[in-house]
C-alpha cells in the first residue's frame, strides 16, 4: 500500500485586492501515489505548482477538492488538533533554511523544540539528542554550533541543521522542496547525500522537488513532470529520462545539451514564455508553445492516460481516438 496518495487534488488561492480579486488554481486535478521507502521526484518550471503540491501532501494547505491519504487514512479535512500527531511522521525541508528557523532562537533551541513539543522530552534530554544529531549531519563539534544563532551559520551549515531538526523525529515522509537551490554547487552534492543517507537509515519516503531533472535521474525512483498546475507525465525515472513522451518533458531534457546528445532524441524548443497560471490557455496548456500542437490541442484538454506499466502522459499524441 502506498504511504501517500493524492486523488484529484485541486488547490486555489485568491489574489488581487480592491474588488479585483480572482482565484488562481495552483494545482489542478492531480493524482499520484508515493510508495513506502521510495523517492518521488517532482520537476517543472517556476510557477508550475510543485511546491504547492508538496505542501498539500503534508496538509500544510487544505485542498479545495480531492483527497489526501496518509498510510491509508484520509487526512484531507482533519482538524489541526488531529493533524498535529502526524507532524512527527511527516515534515518539510524548505528551500530557504534562513526562513525555516526562528532567528532569535539558538540552533540548540530550534532543534530541541520538536522533541519537546511532539514527545514531551525534558529540555536537557532533548539537547542531548540534538548534539548527537548535529554530529551525524557533519556539524562538528556540536558544542561549537549549539549556542549559535542562525545568522552565524553559512547556508550549507544551516541547511544541515534544518535537516537534523527533521530527522530527530525519525520521519516516515519528507517533502524536500528544492533543498539545494540556494547553495553553492560545491556543497549541493553533500546535502543530497545526507538526505539519501537518512532515507536509507529510516526507510523513508521522499518527495524531492527540483528544477534539475538530471539530479532526479540519479536519485528518484519515479518522476512526475508538472506544467501550469497539472501533472503532464509520470513514470519510472529511467523510462522518463530515456524515453520522454510529453513534449514539455522532452523540452526540459533538450535544454541540457549533453543529455539530449547522449540519448539521441530530437531537440524541442518551446516558443514564448510559460502561460499565466491565473489565466491558463484552453485545451492543452502547452499548445501555444508546442511544435506538435493541432486544432484539437487548442480546444480540448487531453486526459491523463496510462500508456505502459507505470507510465502516464497528458497529451493527444498518445490518446487513441
Amino acid at each position: 500500500m502506498p504511504l501517500l496518495e493524492l486523488d484529484k487534488i485541486v488547490m486555489e488561492f485568491e489574489i488581487g485586492s480592491f474588488g479585483r480579486k480572482k482565484k488562481v488554481r495552483a494545482v489542478d486535478n492531480v493524482s499520484l501515489s508515493i510508495d513506502k521507502g521510495l523517492i518521488y521526484g517532482l520537476v517543472g518550471e517556476s510557477g508550475s505548482g510543485k511546491s504547492t503540491l508538496g505542501r498539500v501532501t503534508l496538509r500544510l494547505y487544505k485542498p479545495v477538492a480531492g483527497k489526501v491519504l496518509f498510510n491509508g487514512q484520509d487526512i484531507t479535512r482533519l482538524p489541526e488538533g488531529k493533524i498535529r500527531p502526524l507532524r512527527r511522521r511527516m515534515q518539510l525541508i524548505p528551500q530557504d533554511p534562513y526562513g525555516a528557523v526562528n532567528p532569535v532562537q539558538t540552533i540548540g533551541e530550534a532543534l530541541s523544540e520538536p522533541l519537546i513539543v511532539h514527545y514531551g522530552l525534558e529540555a536537557s534530554e532533548a539537547m542531548g539528542q540534538v548534539k548527537t544529531m548535529l554530529e551525524n549531519v557533519g556539524l562538528t563539534p556540536a558544542e561549537d554550533f549549539i549556542n549559535r544563532k542562525p545568522f552565524n551559520l553559512s547556508g550549507g551549515q544551516l541547511q544541515r541543521a534544518v535537516i537534523a531538526r527533521a530527522m530527530l523525529l525519525k520521519l516516515e515522509y519528507i517533502v524536500a522542496d528544492e533543498p539545494t537551490s540556494n547553495l553553492d554547487a560545491s556543497i549541493r552534492a553533500s546535502i543530497v547525500k545526507l538526505l539519501l543517507d537518512f532515507k536509507r537509515k529510516y526507510d523513508q519516503s521522499l518527495q524531492f522537488i527540483t528544477h534539475d531533472i538530471v539530479l532526479l535521474s540519479l536519485i528518484a525512483d519515479k518522476i512526475g513532470v508538472m506544467h501550469l498546475a497539472q501533472l503532464v507525465e509520470e513514470g519510472p525515472s529511467d523510462e522518463v529520462i530515456k524515453n520522454p513522451l510529453h513534449p514539455y518533458t522532452r523540452a526540459l531534457l533538450s535544454a541540457i545539451p549533453l543529455v539530449s546528445q547522449e540519448l539521441g532524441f530530437e531537440k524541442i524548443l518551446l516558443k514564448g514564455e510559460i502561460g499565466d497560471p491565473a489565466n491558463p490557455p484552453t485545451g492543452c496548456r502547452l499548445h501555444p508553445r508546442c511544435p506538435y500542437a493541432s486544432e484539437k490541442c487548442a480546444k480540448e484538454e487531453p486526459p491523463f492516460v496510462e500508456v505502459g506499466i507505470g507510465r502516464k502522459v497528458k497529451c493527444w499524441l498518445y490518446t487513441k481516438g
